[in-house]
């Protein structure tokens, strides 16, 4: 009774409009003094969940993504991109699967990759004759690879509250991220051809080298912290160190979109992002504590045990909770309720934990595009000026095709494991 009343006064305080973190923290000091437990070791749990050197690669990740997104990074991407593929039948929609899948291996966050290349190539679309659902609906589900291609802010949160390692999460999205990327473009083409988008024109041989030259020192970020991080060189915290460094130099002395009287105040922007996830991995650890020890998880385990339930069935069950999640409750607040609670069950199914906390990941990737909480369906109609229900409209093909995603990547565990096993076993 106790156990959901805590869970019902934390989705309660959430529908009031309270902050995730807020919500998190009351729900888990009225629980745990309404059990009686003692509250002393409360601040010590919160602060435990920051009190590590994998956290501080957060401040330095947010901080490299806010450099880039206001760097003019984003417009340089598109341009090569555009090289690359703008000339096919629905060019731009190619363009944007592209970039988007190139600047999400730098900015780690959904709402941030959304809002770069929507800000860019929402007006783009629609100057070349595309409908503005269409041009919606692909920069929002482009947008969330933000998530799944490393770096990844979601990642490292889970990898927090899950222990485990960050490294093999950041490999286990490389492969679904690319899948993901595909099937998105598979689906840009399949409607351009059905509502006859004109192609591009190919550019010329010596505008294509100008432009990728262009953009390879935007490319060097990602390329140094997988480099740092893989060949053991530096750890994550550091390799996030770089990337702020690099991020700096690269929009202030190469593409000079930025002067160093930016800096203080792209710097606050960064920190004021930073210390809003430090909050809520505070109080998502003291609400992990009360999950723990309310028996929950005990209870858990016990019912799945007794129903006889296989992996299968339980993983096909949970995402369906999770999708219903997603469509009340903000993608942060599933990752941070759900991954408590199911966890110690994993063991028992036999299911890993690297391969869960992908599922995890694409799960909030579709909660970013289910209505009526949706973040990147807010962004991008902000951006263009949109009603929402045109967002909403643009985006269905692509919540089917990430469906039918959701499915590979939780049937075929291989998708996520192949390349964060073969690399550490070597």
């Amino acid at each position: 009774m106790e156990a959901i009343l805590g869970l019902g006064g934390l989705l309660v305080l959430m529908a009031l409009g309270a902050p995730i973190f807020v919500a998190l923290g009351v729900s888990a000091l009225v629980m745990l003094s309404f059990e009686g437990r003692p509250l002393m070791d409360a601040a010590m749990t919160s602060i435990s969940g920051i009190n590590s050197t994998t956290f501080l690669a957060v401040p330095f990740f947010v901080m490299a993504a806010t450099f880039m997104q206001r760097g003019g990074i984003a417009r340089i991407i598109i341009d090569a991109a555009e090289a690359w593929v703008g000339h096919f039948r629905g060019g731009l929609g190619l363009v944007c699967v592209l970039a988007t899948t190139l600047f999400a291996a730098i900015s780690g966050s959904s709402v941030v990759t959304a809002m770069a290349m929507g800000t860019f190539l929402i007006p783009a679309m629609m100057a070349r004759g595309y409908d503005r659902p269409f041009a919606l609906g692909t920069v929002g589900a482009s947008g969330t690879l933000g998530i799944l291609i490393p770096p990844s802010l979601s990642m490292i949160l889970y990898g927090l509250i899950a222990e485990v390692s960050v490294p093999r999460l950041f490999l286990a999205g490389v492969i679904p991220g690319l899948i993901q990327a595909v099937i998105l473009a598979v689906v840009v083409m399949i409607i351009s051809r059905k509502k006859g988008y004109a192609s591009g024109t190919r550019v010329s041989g010596a505008e294509f080298l100008r432009r990728n030259l262009r953009a390879l020192p935007a490319l060097f970020i990602p390329i140094s912290v997988f480099v740092g991080i893989y060949t053991g060189i530096t750890t994550v915290t550091e390799s996030a160190g770089v990337a702020a460094i690099a991020s700096v130099l690269i929009a202030v002395l190469v593409y000079r979109e930025v002067t160093w009287r930016d800096i203080f105040g792209m710097t606050a922007e960064a920190m004021k992002a930073a210390s809003a996830v430090t909050f809520i991995v505070m109080f998502a650890m003291l609400f992990a504590h009360w999950i723990t020890g309310s028996g929950i998880p005990t209870a858990l385990v016990r019912w799945a045990a007794a129903t006889g339930l296989s992996p299968w069935q339980f993983l096909i069950a949970l995402n369906l909770i999770m999708l219903i999640m997603g469509m009340f409750l903000d993608a942060v607040a599933v990752l941070l309720i759900v991954t408590p609670i199911v966890l110690p069950l994993l063991p028992a199914l036999g299911i890993d934990p690297i391969h869960f906390g992908i599922i995890l990941i694409v799960n909030m990737e579709i909660a970013f595009l289910t209505p009526p909480i949706g973040l990147n369906l807010f962004v991008l109609s902000s951006i263009a000026k949109a009603p929402l229900s045109e967002a909403i409209r643009g985006v269905l093909p692509f919540i089917a095709a990430m469906a039918v995603f959701l499915l590979l990547v939780t049937y075929i565990p291989e998708i996520s494991l192949w390349l964060p096993t073969t690399v550490f076993a070597r």
